[in-house]
């Protein structure tokens, strides 16, 4: 079980990215638009962390673990089959992967394929 990538939407994008690199000496780069705007910084264990604002009005500041899978249709099925709102249906992203996610516990969880 690996993370794949941890999306945290947020409010004040620059400070989230601020601290985390000042307390965790980490670099965080320009927003990158296929992830929906959000500076990504990527780990030594090949995973990333990204930090973008809200996508729709609606959208809560969260942070998402997104869960590598092998079978990202698979997986939603079974997920589905145990009582998760599936809030995303797996889609592609170009080069980067597919990605899902889903409701469970009140939480926002996600998969991730490459």
């Amino acid at each position: 079980m690996k993370v794949h990538y941890l999306e945290i939407v947020s409010l004040d994008i620059d400070a989230v990215c601020q601290v985390y690199e000042s307390t965790h000496g980490t670099k965080f780069g320009a927003p990158d638009a296929l992830l929906g705007g959000a500076r990504i910084c990527q780990l030594p264990d090949g995973s990333s962390v990204g930090v973008r604002g809200p996508l729709r009005e609606i959208e809560e500041p969260v942070a998402r673990p997104y869960w590598l899978v092998d079978d990202i249709d698979s997986a939603i099925s079974n997920i589905e089959a145990q009582g998760a709102q599936i809030a995303m249906a797996p889609t592609e992203i170009p080069g980067k992967g597919k990605f899902a996610i889903y409701i469970l516990g009140a939480n926002e969880h996600g998969l991730w394929q490459i």
